[in-house]
């Protein structure tokens, strides 16, 4: 049974793959706009002898009992400067107690590590991962459950972004902590607006964000040299359509069906039509020669993206400002959230320790004030969002205002290949001319569905 089991999850960790949007290879960032992040095994399981409680999780930490100081190590995918954050937050608790001590690893392909090292007993005491991780693995019982630390503490999860928390728990049941929280928002090249006498205020809705990427875009002859706006990922679909009033997923069904084939869906797809063709500000593959972001490289003048590349932008010296999600014809505000969370593997050796340190990280708010100091990310717990840091700069405090009302991708099992295997790949053909909207929509239905009813069957 457990070699079965264990073939179950493995096959299931080669089907998740990285989400697109993570910036530039940053593996610290999780963006929900564009997932192309593929489901496993089904959703409907997890046994009851997986249920650990605070106490049979526990491991052995006898050092604790001792006054030794107990190693801890936490695996994750982030690399690059990004070691050198995590490395400066840890020490932060190492040096704030004397009974723990952590210490990172970075790990590639990390999914499919920690299910080999689940299998030899050797799981590493904390991964920090994307949320939406969480309702592939925690079904299978690769995650310790957290409720019974959550009880035991009296730990208040409203403290935390409300969506965060549900992409964490799986049948019920609480299996991570939300760490950060992200989502696109506009960005603006200052200059370029100045001069094309655009003011960014005036950009609201996409009626506002057309006139203003119509103004900013420049032609020499029939070559494109700046665009007023990047439609560049048709991944973002998901959060275009929440815009327009519809969704991507009709959840009352049994199986759950694709909901995008609508009226709303064909909105997206007739205003993008709009942009590209009748107004034609942006072109299909202009920004490859700018290292794939014309955006940094001054050539766009508007672009979704996330906090992220903030970092990235000022280091090339962009004058840039950033503008709330726009609305939709009659005034729809929707958002995609993403992000990072902590959770404990099933079998982690020292589990009481590895709560403490996630308690210190997620729900001390002057700690997640700090780490976003350090890194940019913004922290998960609403509380320490509201924090001065955020709301008196003026660009934290868009993204901080946009989680307000962001949500999250859809949980039902199946739906990340649905968006990347049936809906996006037709959406890249509506755009470069080979299909029409509703043949693109008719498609990925029809693709989607039976994606969505074969997860469902597993």
């Amino acid at each position: 049974m457990k070699r079965k089991w264990m073939a179950g999850l493995l096959a299931a960790a080669l089907t998740v793959t990285a989400l697109t949007g993570c910036g530039g290879g940053n593996g610290g960032t999780s963006d929900a706009g564009a997932s192309t992040a593929q489901d496993g095994d089904s959703q409907t399981g997890g046994d009851a002898s997986d249920t650990q409680s605070a106490e049979d999780t526990s491991g052995t930490e006898a050092d604790a009992g001792n006054g030794e100081v107990v190693e801890l190590t936490m695996w994750g995918s982030w690399g690059g400067d990004q070691v050198g954050q995590l490395e400066k937050q840890l020490e932060s608790f190492n040096s704030s107690q004397s009974q723990y001590h952590v210490t990172y690893a970075v790990q590639d392909s990390m999914e499919q590590k920690l299910l080999t090292a689940i299998a030899s007993n050797e799981v590493p005491d904390i991964v920090l991962w994307d949320r939406f991780n969480t309702g592939v693995y925690a079904p299978k019982g690769a995650l310790a459950p957290l409720d019974d630390y959550i009880a035991r503490d009296s730990v208040d999860m409203s403290q935390f972004y409300a969506p965060a928390v549900d992409e964490m728990t799986a049948n019920g049941v609480v299996y991570g902590i939300p760490l950060t929280v992200d989502s696109r928002i506009l960005f603006y090249n200052k200059d370029l607006l100045e001069e094309a006498g655009v003011d960014p205020a005036s950009i609201t809705d996409w009626d506002s964000l057309r006139e203003a990427a119509i103004k900013l875009t420049k032609w020499d002859g029939d070559k494109l040299v700046q665009s007023g706006f990047s439609l560049k990922d048709v991944g973002l679909f998901n959060n275009w359509i929440g815009q327009a009033g519809g969704k991507m997923i009709d959840d009352s069904t049994n199986p759950p069906t694709a909901a995008f084939n609508t009226e709303a869906g064909l909105k997206v797809l007739e205003y993008w039509d709009q942009l590209l063709n009748e107004d034609k500000v942006y072109q299909l593959g202009f920004e490859d020669g700018f290292g794939g972001d014309g955006f940094k490289a001054g050539k766009v003048a508007i672009t979704f993206n996330g906090p992220w590349t903030l970092e990235s932008y000022r280091e090339a010296g962009l004058n840039f400002g950033v503008i709330g999600q726009p609305t939709g014809y009659n005034g729809e505000k929707s958002a995609m959230m993403g992000g990072f969370g902590l959770i404990i593997p099933k079998g982690a050796k020292n589990s009481d320790g590895a709560w403490e340190f996630i308690k210190w990280w997620t729900m001390q708010p002057e700690n997640g004030v700090e780490f976003c100091k350090i890194s940019g990310n913004l922290p998960a717990n609403v509380n320490a969002a509201q924090d001065p840091y955020f709301m008196d700069d003026e660009i934290l405090k868009v993204f901080s205002e946009t989680m307000e009302y962001a949500g999250i991708r859809s949980k039902v099992f199946g739906y990340s290949d649905l968006e990347g295997l049936a809906l996006i790949p037709q959406l890249q053909k509506y755009v470069a001319g080979e299909i029409t909207a509703q043949e693109a929509l008719d498609n990925a239905e029809k693709q989607g569905n039976q994606i969505l009813s074969d997860a469902a069957a597993q």
